[in-house]
């Protein structure tokens, strides 16, 4: 995942005030070598997955820099492995912080891309790649900055712990290992969410702080019949019934909820939105069944997915032969869960709105699972917006709720409040993560260290 806000900025912002004031030209350009070393190893699942390549590759940057081997763990799972790089704390505060983020990318074919995607080129301004934005970029700029506090010999009061996925594109299997271990922090820092975005022109108009993130579900209905010649049709028909059941679920609006995430984003999003989805945000914030409310909030695609859980057919097979009665017919229901709402009271829901005795229907296996909306913490909304603020004085910033899933579930699913808190800037226009010709502008180094540097030194001072 990638992420909140997504897109890619053309031309750099100047950094200005606290920010400016601090620059870290030995951590930007070991960013930078750390990205475009990142970007040629080939971190996809199936064979020749390079993720164990390149955590060992983390490891021995890290180890160069001032980290105790011993501190550092690599454990393979499957074709793929996961990092986690532990920063001593003086003991100070008991709890750890967590940092997240993942090593593995989507695959890209180089016969389709202008430049092979495991190569990084260094063209006008950008970093070309798989993974320049999704996610090597945070990765490299994160691990640049805890050794850059190791070369100021920084001392933190608590442990700070990096822990690196390798699977959060496919199964999220080394996530789940390591939420099983790691479990007992006082929050995670999610580098693989949140983020800005500029206009067109490059002015920066919101920062997107990722506190929540919906389940992914898929839900399979069937109909089965005995079939027969079409010549002679009977009463029943599969596809015909499955038919029925997805008008109905077409036709079906689940309530309208929020959480203190969504709250704020619709408190927010009223000062600045048009005159009548203002009014909308503001109703639904008083009522949240206020059926006009709801209609117009949920006419914005960008929006539907905030007031509830949304569920959409998106897949149907069904017959077996053009001149043969139906034996089968299935459909695929494919929903995004607000936080609160289980999955298996969804498939309740979706049973009950068909009203069919003869649907069966099946919860698939979608690796996913039910986490709920972490707090707004005064501390973490403070130390944000003082970064943020540095570089983009008055931007809004505002709590998100992503559609699913980054690795920040798996945590949060385990009690440890998570966060996508990724600095980095970018246009709508130029977002390619997980698609052709992957970029991001360097313009974005020298500002994420700061920015890191400031967010974990304030919470570990």
């Amino acid at each position: 995942m990638k992420r909140v806000l997504a897109g890619a900025a053309l031309v750099a912002m100047a950094f200005t005030g606290h920010a400016h004031a601090q620059q870290n030209p030995q951590a930007e350009a070991q960013a930078l070598e750390l990205l475009k070393r990142g970007i040629a190893f080939r971190t996809v699942a199936g064979p020749g997955n390079q993720t164990p390549e390149y955590a060992a590759y983390l490891k021995e940057q890290l180890v160069a820099g001032g980290f105790d081997p011993a501190d550092i763990r690599i454990e393979k799972l499957g074709d793929t492995a996961w990092l986690a790089a532990r920063y001593p704390g003086t003991g100070k505060t008991a709890k750890p912080i967590y940092i997240s983020g993942h090593m593995d990318v989507v695959e890209a074919k180089p016969e389709d891309w202008t430049r092979d995607p495991f190569k990084p080129i260094v063209e006008n301004g950008y970093i070309f790649g798989r993974g320049a934005t999704d996610m090597k970029y945070d990765l490299s700029t994160v691990v640049a900055t805890l050794i850059q506090l190791k070369r100021e010999g920084y001392k933190p009061s608590r442990d700070i712990i990096l822990l690196a996925s390798g699977d959060e594109e496919t199964s999220m299997k080394t996530t789940a290992a390591m939420a099983e271990q790691y479990h007992d922090a006082e929050l995670l820092l999610n580098v693989d969410g949140g983020g800005g975005g500029l206009d067109e022109n490059g002015k920066p108009e919101i920062f997107g702080l990722q506190g929540a993130e919906k389940t992914y579900a898929d839900y399979e209905l069937t109909f089965t019949n005995p079939g027969g010649h079409s010549s002679a049709p009977g009463a029943s028909n599969a596809i015909y019934s499955l038919a029925h059941a997805l008008a109905k679920i077409e036709a079906y609006q689940f309530p309208g909820e929020i959480n203190d995430i969504t709250r704020a984003g619709f408190v927010q999003g009223a000062k600045t939105a048009d005159p009548e989805m203002a009014r909308a945000m503001r109703a639904f914030l008083a009522n949240q069944q206020d059926p006009k409310a709801l209609a117009t909030l949920r006419s914005e695609p960008g929006l539907i997915g905030q007031t509830g859980t949304t569920c959409v057919a998106t897949m149907v097979n069904a017959g077996h032969a053009t001149n043969a009665l139906p034996q089968r017919a299935t459909a695929n229901i494919n929903c995004r869960i607000f936080p609160g709402t289980s999955v298996e009271a969804v498939a309740a829901t979706l049973a009950k709105v068909v009203g069919d005795p003869e649907l069966k229907l099946k919860t698939l296996d979608s690796g996913s699972i039910a986490s709920p909306a972490s707090p707004l913490r005064p501390d973490l909304m403070k130390l944000v917006a003082e970064g943020i603020h540095a570089r983009f004085p008055g931007v809004p910033i505002v709590p998100a709720m992503s559609a699913g899933a980054s690795d920040s579930m798996w945590f949060r699913a385990k009690g440890v409040p998570s966060y996508g808190v990724s600095p980095i800037f970018m246009k709508g226009s130029d977002s390619f993560a997980h698609g052709l010709n992957e970029r991001t502008p360097l313009s974005e180094i020298a500002p994420s260290i700061v920015y890191y540097k400031l967010l974990l030194k304030g919470l570990t001072k």
